[in-house]
């Protein structure tokens, strides 16, 4: 009985330590279905995805563009017809972004 439990203790950690390292943003740019690049409206509420700002560890580094956003980390924020929508928060975030002036794209 013990042997079970012990197992079945393994079986949640290593679950469970794949869920923290696997960042919101995976390899390729994609968050959920969204790739992270195109064109970006902000929205105030209900948008496709909740945004934080930070300075340090983001999920990817966003370079804002006025003309072809075709890499991942380059958006080129828009008011009409968005490949995505984001809205920004200050707690409880879907991804973090921290901007930057070159090299975007998934740390």
């Amino acid at each position: 009985m013990r042997k079970i439990f012990m197992l079945c203790m393994a079986i949640m950690l290593l679950m469970t330590a794949n869920a923290f390292a696997s960042g919101a943003v995976n390899k390729d740019g994609y968050y959920k279905n969204i790739r992270l690049a195109g064109k970006v409206k902000i929205v105030e509420a209900f948008g496709d995805i909740k945004v934080q700002v930070v300075t340090a560890f983001p999920d990817i580094k966003v370079k804002s563009v006025t003309a072809f956003p075709d890499k991942v980390g380059e958006w080129q924020f828009v008011e009409s017809f968005p490949d995505f929508t984001i809205q920004f928060v200050d707690a409880f975030p879907d991804i973090k972004v921290q901007f930057v002036e070159a090299f975007p794209g998934v740390p």
